[in-house]
């Protein structure tokens, strides 16, 4: 698919340069991997001489050499990176959630005039208005409350602790109630919309994270990023939970087959239709040439009466990919539906007729047919980096799309599928190397065909929760479990089995060879993706207590992690114990082990000791992900006590073991 590479500025019509191109203009000429070589080696050095504490945002705003390659210093850059935006009801204002400032910036809708900011939580991901528009509920994920807002006063009236993660947050229509998704502990919590009182938690699918009450108010979508855990090299499995919205109980879970990754739902005004956004991967089978039908299905599933039954849709088109599809939203007149694309940097609009009509003539599923789309996608709109939430005026005429990674909003007149005015929203106007490095992470631009990015696997920086059969091994050999990228500096070798020295490698060349299926990175460009990477911070671990000091069963569990000798006596060896594999702050010696888990499609049984940061989330676990949770490690994949000594574990000792791994 052709690339857009510039976009109209508010102020004048005038065009700005594609933040893109300025990584354009720096290339060297040196595209080869293997002329590259010599880079890895400098930046290698250049990462070390940066040191090991995490690095600010960093802005070009100096000139440095180191090892014949310009470098940046550092200085701290606020951008504002909106995630979600949304109209007040009387369609005056424009409220829109900045994840990167931590605020509420309200926009005049005429205008576009900021008329107030409003600071809320740490890392704010998801927000809605109460049904009567007095308030604004904003979901913090960080430090796990919600924030209420007066939208009289346009100041934050209330702070509620919620859940761990708070995603999104919706009000019942009665104002009696609100519902709030909560990512990590996957669940949705039921809360006293007057007092933020919790009434009781709904299980929902793993990674709760977004919520949409139906027109009529009587049920409420929940939706959520991770597959719910299914047995090892099966296809994913993920469900949409609906629930009752007066008698807060789950009712119904619709499932998704072979979906992981699901994000935000959508209806038709009068109910009958819905559509939500979602991942379809196919890590089922080699991920081998892109070419011969990529490594991920961009879709749609959409429900509802008019449709009958779920139905899943491609929004692909070959040569004209929608990678990480996002946002939804359905016209008032049900005549379109928008899709934003982050990966692809558009807005994909379907016409509603027509694919109601191609779904009467296709009763079977056609959801690998890259040519189906060309028969009800209307139109594929360019719009800023990284586009996420969206939202329409009442009247249907305006869609407003958050562009996360350039700071702007995009508005499209929906008569003309154009974007009339781009708007930019205060902070920095240069791009900072961590920002640089954010933009190529999220932006599948530099893929074959524009299929995939880093963040497709990769879901807001963490991990997917699947298994791949990645082609560098030999097709069929060395299934591995996509790793959580939060704290993974200092932490090299990388890869299961320790090959790649550095990130440099693991993000430079093996990415351009194996993903990519081109030599895509610049210098300057690798530098700085490594240096995202690199920066990612870990987020607050939820089952520490407040004054990380350990609860009963925890301190037993480190007792058991730290232990010497068995429970028989006898000395346990050295390379045998967690504490010697797991050792150092972030849980790994960095050392290779043979821990008896080799597989019949292994080419090898030495693994790297993995990092244990944020492992309780991280579930599947072992190399291939083939233990399902922590306990199956040891109950089923340690008949030699070869990953350490625990065949003489009671199941009570085992469980005091996990809870302390937790912590970690």
């Amino acid at each position: 698919m052709r690339r857009r590479d510039t976009q109209p500025d508010v102020a004048d019509g005038t065009v700005l340069s594609h933040p893109f191109s300025a990584a354009a203009d720096r290339k060297d000429g040196s595209h080869s991997i293997f002329r590259r070589c010599g880079f890895v080696s400098a930046l290698v050095t250049a990462l070390s001489l940066l040191g090991g504490a995490s690095l600010a945002p960093a802005q070009w705003n100096g000139r440095a050499v180191l090892g014949g390659q310009e470098r940046r210093s550092v200085e701290s850059v606020p951008y504002a990176s909106p995630l979600e935006v949304l109209p007040s009801l009387d369609g005056s204002l424009l409220y829109v959630l900045c994840q990167g400032s931590e605020e509420i910036r309200v926009l005049d809708a005429a205008s576009y005039a900021v008329i107030g900011k409003i600071p809320v939580g740490r890392v704010p991901r998801g927000f809605s208005l109460s049904p009567d528009g007095s308030r604004l509920f904003v979901a913090n994920t960080w430090d796990d409350t919600l924030s209420v807002i007066d939208t009289k006063a346009l100041a934050v009236v209330a702070t509620w602790k919620v859940g761990a993660e708070p995603s999104s947050v919706v009000e019942d229509r009665e104002g009696k109630r609100l519902f709030v998704a909560n990512r990590i502990s996957s669940d949705v919590a039921v809360l006293d919309a007057a007092t933020g009182a919790e009434e009781k938690r709904l299980l929902a699918g793993r990674g709760a994270s977004y919520l949409t009450m139906s027109p009529d108010g009587a049920k409420i979508y929940a939706t959520h990023v991770y597959p719910n855990l299914s047995p090892h090299r099966t296809a994913p499995e993920s469900e949409i939970t609906v629930i009752d919205a007066r008698r807060a109980v789950v009712t119904e879970r619709i499932p998704l087959h072979g979906i992981a990754g699901v994000f935000h739902t959508a209806f038709s005004a009068d109910g009958r239709l819905g559509a939500v956004a979602q991942y379809h991967p196919k890590n089922l089978v080699p991920l081998a040439h892109l070419e011969h039908g990529g490594a991920f299905e961009d879709t749609l599933t959409v429900f509802g009466a008019d449709v009958g039954k779920t139905v899943e849709v491609p929004i692909d088109e070959l040569e004209r990919y929608a990678s990480q599809p996002f946002g939804v939203a359905i016209a008032p007149d049900k005549s379109r539906i928008y899709v934003t694309s982050g990966g692809s940097e558009l807005v994909t609009v379907i016409d509603v007729p027509r694919l109601l009509a191609y779904l009467r003539a296709h009763p079977a599923s056609f959801v690998q047919d890259l040519s189906a789309s060309a028969h009800y996608v209307a139109a594929r709109i360019a719009v800023g980096m990284n586009p996420r939430g969206l939202a329409l005026t009442r009247d249907g005429r305006r869609l407003f799309v958050a562009n996360r990674l350039d700071d702007t909003l995009s508005v499209i007149d929906t008569r003309t599928n154009r974007v009339t005015v781009t708007i930019k929203l205060d902070g920095p106007t240069k791009v900072s190397a961590i920002r640089h490095g954010e933009q190529y992470f999220y932006s599948a631009r530099q893929s074959f065909q524009g299929q995939i990015g880093c963040a497709s696997c990769h879901i807001d920086s963490t991990f997917d929760g699947l298994t791949w059969d990645l082609e560098p091994d030999g097709f069929g050999r060395d299934i591995v479990d996509n790793k959580m990228l939060e704290g993974v500096k200092d932490t090299e070798p990388y890869k299961w089995n320790g090959g790649n020295p550095n990130l440099p490698t693991e993000c430079g060349p093996r990415t351009e060879k194996y993903f990519w299926r081109s030599e895509q990175w610049d210098n300057l460009t690798l530098t700085d993706l490594t240096i995202y990477v690199r920066d990612m911070p870990t987020r607050l671990n939820r089952w520490k207590l407040p004054g990380y000091e350990l609860t009963p069963a925890q301190e037993r569990g480190k007792a058991i992690f730290e232990r010497a000798v068995d429970k028989f006596g006898k000395p346990i060896p050295e390379s045998n114990r967690c504490s010697y594999c797991h050792s150092g702050p972030k849980g790994t010696n960095q050392k290779l082990f043979d821990v008896g888990t080799k597989k019949a499609t292994d080419n090898g049984a030495l693994l790297k000791s993995p990092p244990l940061t944020e492992i309780a989330q991280t579930a599947p676990y072992l190399h291939d992900g083939s233990a399902r949770t922590l306990e199956e490690i040891w109950t089923v994949f340690n008949p030699e006590d070869k990953h350490g000594r625990t065949n003489d574990l009671t199941k009570d000792e085992l469980n005091d073991l996990i809870e302390y791994l937790r912590t970690r």
